[in-house]
């Protein structure tokens, strides 16, 4: 299929043929009639990607402050290699359309194939033939309501929800700064809602426009028409409030707000614009100064729009469903029209022209709509055969593990996942390592297969694992994708006969475990890894093989200052994508273990309020013990990762994988100045490697594997009971 992408470190504008995306349980594969441009946000992301990168970093000044956390935090090599990974990346374009659903996924049943549908969302609403789109981010089109209409219902719930957030009455009059796509429907809305209306704007095409639906008067904010409209209607009182419609760098239309709002009158920022608000003009007027998030409650929230837990209409009545809903029955009764906003239809193949067109002003535009291959200006039908994406089924009783490769042939890996983590820590390795073909790279979002195709030279991208687990010439699977997909992803492979690479953790239940290791019997094949990376790091082998061997029982302490997570970030999903410690603290426990060469018997775990701070005590059988402190309350600046190891008078410290000393009868300090913290990533897929062309042992044993994640999960269980957790040897 193809999609509209665009290379924010470049700026090349492209439509890419990606692969079709799956149809997951808890959404419809949706195949696009239209779908619109935002000639405001999506003309600024593209205006945004022609600039230098002292530009970008300008714009963004919210992104400089992270890199430079991650510089903190990881050092500059591997920021470095995140930031160019993310810039230089296809990004989609999108986030309003209407469509024909094509295929269902399970747990859905208010719509069925061929139902006509309005879709939001800049993950799932995309300038693109077909789209995954979650429960709460599509609604039924009303009859009668033509595609090309419908395909506003994103910014018209944009537009919706500020209107809530002024809490507009029957009389009342409003004032709407900035007459683009946004302002317009606002204007409309007000209108609807039987309030006046008068609009600002510096293009008097726009103001014309306005009026003619429905605004009072409009003109110029530099100019006196404003004013005087403003003065007539209320009576030189002001207005009861402001909606902020406009975008760009000028602070004049927070201070025309204030200037032409009554006492305690109410302003809502809907756009993107300067808000230095001049703090005596509000304060003296007591401005009422409120924001409108995007489409309505649920937007940003991670369990409404991807796990389709809906809010309560009694406590939530508007939420973003329900305004997309509301946004298309207005349109359906006639309340708005947005039929004069449509300035331009354009073949989707004609996208990257039409982009360009707009961003030199040779398109002037309020709305422009893509129409799709097989739709006639007011067809509602789709006339293309839905696509099939078969769901996966592996069975492979009885199979044994892949053969011990022929001499000098080149090992070929297939990636099942292509996230952040896969394309900054692992695949710039892989690509560059002789001897290995990266075959096929299989996602659920196209565009990232696409982006890791381009950028790693995969030979094949595509959303159907069944194939790839299928093809016997793949001699290995990495599994890259989120913490709760891991166990099943991995069962099958091993099932498949493949060897697997899986990133952390490998399973987040004792039942996820079980399974894995139920396949490992079933199968004969227990060619596995797990990404525990940090054994492999050169400095920490190094300062080990100094400590040299022990006799007596060691004390280890592990401090993670791990940090606040950003809003949003799915590691906060712990109802899918379990605790954080769950999905991260393998790493820390098969440090310990690997510096101490055992595993452990056992397990206690106490937590701080929230349990975001946790203390873990394991201990070992020869009485060591080792004791990770896992904080999220730290200070930024302070260093991640902070080990001390002390056994028969000597001692080991490692400093966050950047200096690492053994203190005994000599002292043994590494250079201050390493080239990069180097966390053992490198190494651990050179091993894997080798392994996987040898046939030889895998680089950590299966028991080791099984014991650690055994030990991860025992934290929770004992954060539960209070008590010690005592782990069951492994076989």
């Amino acid at each position: 299929m193809k999609q509209v992408v665009q290379n924010y470190k470049s700026g090349e504008l492209a439509v890419l043929d990606v692969p079709v995306p799956g149809c997951k349980p808890g959404g419809v594969l949706v195949r696009s009639a239209f779908s619109l441009i935002s000639t405001g946000t999506e003309l600024m992301k593209v205006s945004e990607a022609g600039m230098s990168m002292l530009g970008k970093a300008r714009s963004r000044p919210d992104q400089v402050a992270k890199v430079m956390q991650s510089v903190a935090t990881n050092g500059v090599p591997a920021t470095y290699r995140k930031v160019m990974g993310k810039l230089d990346s296809y990004t989609p374009l999108g986030y309003s359309l209407c469509g024909v659903v094509e295929q269902v996924g399970a747990g859905i049943d208010d719509v069925k194939a061929g139902d006509l549908v309005a879709c939001a969302g800049n993950e799932h609403a995309l300038h693109a033939e077909l789209n995954w789109v979650p429960k709460n981010l599509y609604t039924p089109v009303p009859d009668g309501l033509a595609p090309r209409h419908a395909a506003f219902g994103t910014v018209g719930s944009i537009a919706l929800q500020g209107v809530r957030q002024g809490e507009p009455q029957l009389g009342e009059v409003a004032l709407v700064i900035g007459l683009g796509l946004i302002g317009q429907l606002v204007v409309q809305l007000l209108a609807a809602s039987g309030v006046r209306v008068v609009g600002a704007d510096p293009d008097p095409v726009r103001c014309e426009l306005a009026e003619r639906l429905g605004a009072a008067a409009c003109g110029d904010p530099s100019s006196a028409a404003v004013e005087t409209a403003v003065a007539e209607l209320t009576a030189g009182h002001g207005v009861d409030q402001v909606y902020l419609a406009a975008g760009g760098g000028s602070n004049q239309p927070v201070e025309l707000a204030a200037r032409l709002c009554r006492d305690r009158g109410r302003v809502v920022d809907i756009g993107k614009c300067r808000l230095d608000l001049p703090w005596n003009a509000y304060y003296e007027k007591e401005l009422d100064v409120r924001f409108s998030r995007s489409y309505g409650p649920g937007r940003y929230d991670p369990e409404y729009e991807l796990e389709g837990r809906d809010y309560p209409i009694g406590y939530v009545r508007w939420t973003e469903r329900r305004n997309l809903a509301c946004f298309l029955d207005l349109m359906a009764r006639g309340s708005v029209d947005v039929e004069p906003l449509v300035s331009h239809v354009a073949d989707f193949d004609d996208a990257v022209e039409t982009y360009q067109r707009l961003k030199d002003g040779d398109l002037k535009a309020v709305a422009v709509l893509f129409r799709y291959p097989g739709q006639e200006a007011e067809k509602t039908e789709s006339t293309t055969p839905a696509v099939a994406v078969p769901a996966v089924a592996v069975s492979a009783k009885g199979m044994k593990p892949s053969p011990v490769r022929a001499a000098r042939t080149p090992v070929r890996l297939a990636f099942v996942g292509a996230g952040n983590y896969a394309t900054s820590m692992l695949l710039p390795h892989l690509a560059q390592r002789e001897g290995v073909e990266l075959s096929t790279v299989v996602t659920t979002t196209a565009l990232s297969a696409a982006n890791a195709q381009r950028k790693f030279g995969f030979a094949e991208a595509t959303t159907d694992l069944d194939a790839v687990l299928g093809d016997k010439s793949i001699d290995a699977v990495f599994v890259v994708t989120r913490h709760s997909s891991h166990a099943e992803l991995t069962r099958k492979a091993l099932l498949a006969g493949k060897t697997v690479f899986v990133e952390k953790p490998l399973a987040l239940t004792e039942d996820e475990l079980a399974g894995v290791l139920a396949a490992v019997e079933e199968s004969g094949n227990d060619r596995l890894q797990v990404g525990f990376n940090r054994r492999f790091a050169p400095l920490l082998r190094e300062a080990r093989q100094r400590f040299g061997a022990r006799t007596g029982p060691a004390n280890l302490r592990y401090l993670v200052n791990a940090g606040r997570l950003q809003h949003g970030s799915w590691y906060l999903q712990q109802g899918t994508e379990g605790s954080r410690f769950a999905g991260e603290g393998g790493h820390f426990i098969d440090t310990a273990s690997w510096l101490l060469d055992a595993d452990p018997v056992s397990v206690y775990a106490v937590a701080s309020s929230g349990n975001e701070d946790l203390q873990v005590v394991l201990r070992y059988p020869d009485g060591s013990t080792a004791t990770i402190s896992y904080v999220t309350s730290g200070p930024a600046g302070f260093p991640k990762e902070t080990l001390d190891l002390v056994a028969d008078g000597r001692a080991l410290r490692l400093d966050d994988f950047v200096r690492a000393s053994v203190y005994g009868r000599k002292r043994w300090v590494s250079s201050r100045l390493p080239k990069a913290r180097d966390k053992g990533q490198n190494a651990e897929l050179a091993a894997f490697v080798k392994a996987v062309r040898t046939g030889g042992p895998m680089p950590v044993p299966l028991q080791s594997l099984v014991a650690t994640t055994a030990a991860t999960l025992a934290v929770q269980a004992g954060l539960a009971g209070g008590a010690p957790v005592t782990l069951a040897r492994a076989r």
